[in-house]
Formats: C-alpha cells, sequence, structure tokens
C-alpha cells in the first residue's frame, strides 16, 4: 500500500465530516487571475525558502504573476504563530495580514470552527484525498513527511538510531526541536512521537509520554532549548535536530556537505504528518489567494514540493500519469521509508496537541527559542 493510500486508509476512521457543498462550481481560472493582478499583492507567512521546496515554489509564483507583489511575513512562524496572526490582523488590510496559511493538520479544523477561514476549491480538488481536506474547502492537506534526526556528522559521528538513544550520555547539549512545542506543529508532533515509542497510544497518552520523555531528557543535559534550522545544526548549536525529514534533506543540500549531514528516519514511532492549506477569512487580498492556492495545487507547485522532498496530496495521481520528472522521483526519500509510518487521526492530532501545548512549561520546563 502506498504511503498516500496508507494515509487516506488510516485518516478515515478520523472524525473529519463528510458533507457536500451542494450547488458548488469552481471559480474560473481567468476570472480569478483578473481579480488577483487587479489586487496586484499576496502575503504569505510561516514560509522558510528550504523547507519543502518553497523557495521556488514562491520564485515561480512571482515569475507567472509578476504583477503581484509578494510579502513573506515570518518565515521561521509556527502554525499557532500564524493563527495568533491572523486573530491580530483581522480589521488590517495591509500586508501585516497573511492571505493565506500552512498549518500542521490540527490547525485546520480548529481555525474553521473559530471562523478564521473561507472557503475555496481549487481546481485539481478531486485529487486531494477526502480525508485531509475539508468538505467544504476551508482547509486542504499539501504535503507530508515523517519525522527524523538530522544529524552533523563532525560532531556526532556516531548518529542516533531510535528515540530512547537520544537519552545516551554521548549526547549531551545535542539535541534539539526544530520548533516552540507551546506553538509549532512540527515540534508538537515531535512530542507525540517520543511519546508512542514508549509504548503510548496515540494521542493525549502519547503526549503525555511525550512530555514526561523530554522531561527526562533535559534533566539529563542532553536538550538543548534552541529551535535547530540549518544554521544551528552546521554551527553545532543543534547538532542533532528532530525535524520532518524533508527539512532535513533539504538542509544537507543547502549545506553541501559542510558539515556532512544524516538524516535519520527512527527505528520505532515513525510519525507522519500533514501540512494543509487555508486562506485566512479577512484576507486583504482574497483573489490573490485564491490563485496563490491554485498554483501550489497545480502540476508545477506539487513537483515543486517535491523537488523539496516532500510527498504530495496528489503524488500518486501525478506519477500514474506520467507528470513527474524521473529525476525528481529519483531524489525523493525512498519508498520503504514510509512502509511502517503511522499517520495519527484527527482525533489522535487534535488530542496531542491539547496535551502538549498545555503541559510544555509545567512538565518540562524548557523555554524553547
Amino acid at each position: 500500500m502506498s504511503a498516500l493510500k496508507k494515509l487516506s486508509a488510516v485518516l478515515a476512521a478520523s472524525a473529519v465530516a463528510a458533507t457536500s457543498l451542494t450547488g458548488y462550481a469552481y471559480a474560473d481560472m481567468a476570472a480569478i487571475e483578473a481579480a488577483a493582478k487587479a489586487e496586484g499583492k499576496l502575503s504569505t507567512i510561516a514560509l522558510p525558502h528550504d523547507w519543502c521546496g518553497y523557495g521556488q515554489i514562491i520564485a515561480d509564483f512571482k515569475a507567472k504573476y509578476p504583477e503581484i507583489t509578494v510579502t513573506e511575513l515570518n518565515p521561521d512562524a509556527g502554525s499557532a504563530d500564524e493563527i495568533e496572526a491572523v486573530k491580530a490582523n483581522k480589521d488590517n488590510k495591509g500586508p501585516q495580514n497573511p492571505d493565506v496559511l500552512d498549518v500542521g493538520l490540527a490547525f485546520g479544523p480548529s481555525a474553521k470552527a473559530e471562523g478564521l477561514l473561507q472557503p475555496h476549491k481549487v481546481a485539481t480538488w478531486d485529487e486531494i484525498p477526502e480525508n485531509i481536506k475539508d468538505p467544504e474547502g476551508h482547509w486542504y492537506g499539501a504535503y507530508f513527511g515523517v519525522l527524523s534526526f538530522v544529524v552533523n556528522k563532525d560532531l556526532v559521528p556516531n548518529p542516533p538510531q531510535d528515540w530512547a538513544d537520544l537519552l545516551k550520555p554521548e549526547y549531551a547539549g545535542q539535541v534539539a526541536l526544530a520548533g516552540d512545542p507551546r506553538a509549532s506543529n512540527q515540534a508538537i508532533m515531535a512530542v507525540l512521537a517520543a511519546g508512542m515509542s514508549t509504548g503510548a497510544a496515540a494521542g493525549a497518552d502519547a503526549g503525555k509520554a511525550g512530555l514526561e520523555f523530554f522531561k527526562q531528557l533535559n534533566a539529563a543535559g542532553n536538550f538543548v532549548p534552541v529551535i535547530g534550522k540549518a544554521g544551528t545544526l552546521a554551527q553545532g548549536t543543534t547538532p542533532i535536530v528532530i525535524a520532518w525529514d524533508y527539512n532535513g534533506l533539504s538542509w544537507d543540500k543547502t549545506l553541501a556537505e559542510n558539515p556532512p549531514v544524516e538524516v535519520v528516519i527512527p527505528k520505532s514511532a515513525v510519525v507522519a504528518g500533514v501540512y494543509v492549506q487555508a486562506i485566512n477569512a479577512f484576507a486583504p487580498n482574497p483573489n490573490a489567494a485564491k490563485l496563490w492556492m491554485e498554483h501550489i495545487f497545480s502540476d508545477q507547485g506539487q513537483i515543486g514540493y517535491n523537488k523539496g522532498f516532500c510527498q504530495t496530496a496528489r503524488f500518486n495521481t501525478m506519477v500514474a500519469g506520467g507528470k513527474v520528472p524521473a529525476d525528481v522521483l529519483a531524489a525523493l526519500p525512498p519508498a520503504d521509508s514510509y512502509k511502517n509510518a503511522y499517520f495519527p487521526t484527527l482525533d489522535e492530532v487534535n488530542a496531542n496537541k491539547e496535551a502538549v501545548t498545555a503541559g510544555w512549561d509545567a512538565t518540562v520546563g524548557a523555554d524553547v527559542k
């Protein structure tokens, strides 16, 4: 079973409702383009250029639509930061108000429930698996990967192979998360995976067990309360970063063997995570936002994610149609990287998020910045 089919099958048991939007017709692309060009602006948020190919994806959008000025807000923001930016700028019609969002799976339904999103179904809607999209079009998954250990081989010649290894004395002062676990979906999911590695069931139980794991990691002196990224990995501030595999592979490419980087998929608790896209309900440039969504779910946009080492929503359909170039396919992680991946249901993701964000300070007490 392919990773995407496995994802769809597992999420089918989640709490995502399966309703239809009566009378909906896809918007006319020519009309969207004309209206977007008239707006002439688009604000994105939380899209680092080395994350899942976003540097090239954004560049392609700018080249395709030179009439639209793109403002990139806070590239290092976490999912919770994005939601707060929407709330804080409801009445702001300037570029500080993000038109579009890219957030972890749990943040899509919660943002919809708060009335923070507006619906739009892209032209390729039917090729997005049912269980990674809101049936009314408020949010929809674009890409996914699995959590890994990204290691600076110059400083860590013997990389950890599983979660329990991170507690070993040899990794003192070396282990970091790639985000603040009170706000970053990547870090929140890392806590889930750590908890599952101890035998806890996905959801609130794994979230609590994961907090205890990081409490031990912190008490042992192994945890570094610094947000890990390519720069801190190379500098040696965070020699081991728990991050999505596609981020580690991108950092490896960016650093070009200086230092050499190894991306290790842990032996147990291989946890996958889906990121969803959405349009701000208060977007100053709603048509440019729709055009951005059409871009990232087009063939060009989806291949852009693949070039950033990500699996995508339309991957199986595009491969079957011969649309993904052979060199892009060859550069992606091997198919068996995902054979043991666990795709948490929406209920499990939500329960874990609540446990981690509410309990990090009291249980772990490390202020990650």
